[in-house]
């Protein structure tokens, strides 16, 4: 593979349209020197360590304790991994994964990863307006398109699944097809369309100003702090935590925020979570004239198994896709344990251009271009699923990773788990991250196959049949 086996974030990296005007602690260091020490070390300021600081401060208020010593160490600036550099979605799946695991868990568990991510929405939405938080946050219909015959059946079929097993966020998705399907999303050549509610928002600004609030609390925040090796104590209590260039310091605790970077410091997840890099753009329309048909909702665009867009509005006008897999999937190396967002992926540096034009109905004849292109790496899981709780044979080392591009709707209920886990040893029933996500040691040491791996073998030997025939 082209990417180091110790995947660490670049020093530089591509300019994300969310992180275009960066807020006052964005390289934010509380103190000039690291602390000695700290009851908890939490590694990565992104969605997952703003998170858990969060609730462990929240949570400690609530239970009438004081709140143990924090210090969040980030590589580079405050949300600048891929929090910083996604579409902008806020987008549980009502059905797809519930379907998937009903096969293997059976229908109380599908409920649970269903319902887990659809009650974040309101949750995160709560968090904003009782904080008076400015990120953007909409509450959206999300149009999901299939293009092919084959994709619209078997999203047919999970959907139908879901709802005969009961689940609930798939009762209330609205299923159209053949030119109902194209009529409903404004979608060209669309074979169906499923439509569900989700949110969106400006994820960069929700997360600094999360960070602000932890700060003004206590919590020790230090940016541009490269961790590169967390070992245990000589003493056996706790952990050093070694930077790059400002020291060491010690922790009764670390919490391993770091999705695809951690087996850069975990390296039995060198297989099981894999950096994987994905690219963006943000578009916009520069002709003038009469507006083309208004786009309102959020989509997903599913051309087949492995190639999918998802496409955000934004209220200043421009619009942000992300996706163009079918430009550069088949070349492994491009994008699979690949930890360096500081290029473009070459083959689909141009793949945004005439977006619009291409799928959407009435917007033919727009000059819609491609302002900005972006890159951002992804922790993509051998399962699909994160990892979230204790890491095996390491005690007092925790994990909160490997989201694999869906994280938006996984996380703040995942850190919730974590700090709750943190302070008390444990989780009652209700806060519990679904059984799928737990770090449990058969999970953990699983050999099998990375899912991401298997997927491009089945579409490259189908390609390579295709040029054969």
């Amino acid at each position: 593979m082209a990417s180091s086996p110790k995947p660490f974030p670049s020093a530089k990296a591509t300019a994300s349209y969310w992180r275009s005007t960066a807020l006052p602690i964005d390289t934010h260091r509380s103190t000039k020197d690291l602390p000695e020490h700290a009851d908890i070390v939490i590694i990565g300021a992104g969605y997952s360590g703003t998170s858990i600081a969060q609730h462990l401060l929240t949570e400690s208020e609530r239970q009438g304790r004081k709140a143990p010593s924090i210090v969040i160490l980030e590589a580079r600036e405050a949300c600048s991994g891929a929090t910083g550099r996604n579409g902008g979605h806020l987008k549980p799946d009502p059905y797809l994964r519930a379907a998937r695991v009903l096969e293997t868990h059976g229908p109380e568990v599908a409920e649970h990863v269903a319902s887990f991510e659809a009650r974040q929405v309101q949750e995160v939405q709560d968090l904003i307006q009782s904080r008076g938080i400015d990120c953007d946050f909409e509450e959206t219909w999300v149009s999901d398109v299939c293009f092919d015959e084959a994709g619209s059946r078997n999203t047919g079929l999970a959907l139908s699944k879901a709802v005969a097993a009961g689940i609930s966020t798939a009762q209330t998705i609205e299923r159209s097809t053949g030119p109902e399907a194209e009529r409903v999303s404004g979608v060209r050549g669309a074979k169906s369309c499923h439509k569900y509610k989700a949110a969106r928002l400006w994820p960069y600004r929700l997360i600094c100003q999360m960070l602000e609030t932890c700060v003004s609390q206590g919590v020790n925040l230090q940016t541009m702090t490269p961790v590169t090796s967390v070992k245990s104590r000589d003493d056996g209590q706790g952990w050093k935590v070694t930077t790059s260039s400002r020291g060491s310091m010690t922790a009764s605790t670390v919490v391993h925020a770091t999705n695809g970077y951690s087996s850069g410091l975990l390296p039995e997840l060198r297989d099981r979570i894999v950096p994987v890099r994905g690219i963006c753009a943000r578009l916009q329309d520069s002709k003038a004239g009469p507006p083309p048909p208004p786009i309102s909702d959020s989509y997903m665009m599913r051309f087949n198994d492995f190639e999918y867009d998802y496409l955000v509005p934004r209220s200043d006008g421009g619009i942000v896709v992300g996706g163009g897999r079918g430009d550069y999937f088949e070349n492994l190396d491009s994008w699979f344990n690949v930890s360096d967002d500081s290029t473009l992926i070459e083959p689909a540096r141009h793949y945004f251009d005439g977006y619009m034009q291409r799928h959407f109905i009435g917007w033919e004849n727009r000059d819609v271009r491609t302002e900005q292109v972006w890159t951002g790496i992804m922790g993509y899981s051998w399962d699909g699923f994160p990892y979230v709780g204790e890491v095996p044979e390491r005690p007092g080392s925790y994990i909160c990773a490997g989201f694999t591009g869906h994280g938006m709707p996984q996380i703040f209920h995942s850190a919730k788990h974590m700090a709750l886990l943190l302070l008390n040893g444990k989780v009652e029933k209700e806060h519990a991250v679904p059984i799928p996500y737990q770090t449990d040691a058969a999970r953990w040491n699983s050999t099998q196959e990375h899912s991401s791996l298997t997927l491009w073998k089945s579409v490259t030997k189908d390609s390579q049949l295709r040029s054969r025939l």
